[in-house]
């Protein structure tokens, strides 16, 4: 399904619990994945999810309780090898 979503080349991709039925070690599997090829393919990645690990990789989170935005984040994120 990953390597579907990106052949297109999107310039936005929706991933909605991409890790949501998989075990930890396939998930970080899959996350590591689709940051890479967001990365390669200069691609904007929407994700939702309820695992805060994964959203504290994220550039921006959005967390919503009961249908309204109760934070916006946007964070500096170091890139790899600085």
């Amino acid at each position: 399904a990953i390597a579907r979503a990106f052949a297109c080349q999107p310039t936005v991709l929706f991933a909605d619990e991409p890790t949501g039925n998989l075990d930890r070690h396939t998930g970080m599997q899959v996350i590591d994945l689709l940051f890479e090829l967001n990365e390669q393919n200069h691609t904007s990645l929407i994700l939702v999810t309820h695992d805060e690990h994964l959203a504290q990789r994220c550039q921006r989170s959005i967390h919503i309780h009961d249908g309204s935005i109760v934070e916006d984040e946007l964070r500096e994120l170091a890139h790899e090898g600085e």
